[in-house]
């Protein structure tokens, strides 16, 4: 057996907000909506990770979800120019990421990273 997509699944009442976050600043695609479940998500080849943690990396509290993109600035304006409150960062960790915390509208921390 071979494990083929991990999925995060949050539950809400309010997709307009999923929207705003994943689908306009983040960017991901509309891959499916059954009107009481969407899925947003990239074509983008990406590997099957489940992490566990004590801490999330110099004292920050372990993120609920890591999301690795390909430019940290333009990134890091997007959530400015939309008035989501950067929690932690940005910083250059000494583990060789660029990154910043912020929280989706569900509550969910999470760690916004760039390999440098």
């Amino acid at each position: 057996m071979k494990v083929k997509r991990i999925m995060s699944n949050t539950a809400t009442s309010d997709f307009d907000k999923a929207a705003a976050f994943y689908g306009e600043i983040l960017g991901l695609d509309l891959f499916m909506d059954h009107g009481w479940f969407r899925t947003y998500g990239s074509d983008e080849r990406m590997m099957v990770q489940v992490s566990f943690g004590t801490e999330g990396g110099s004292g920050t509290p372990v993120p609920d979800l890591s999301i690795e993109v390909d430019d940290i600035e333009a990134a890091l304006s997007r959530f400015e120019k939309a008035s989501v409150p950067i929690e932690y960062g940005p910083v250059s960790e000494p583990w060789g990421v660029r990154r910043f915390y912020v929280r989706d509208p569900f509550g969910k921390l999470i760690n916004i990273l760039q390999h440098e």
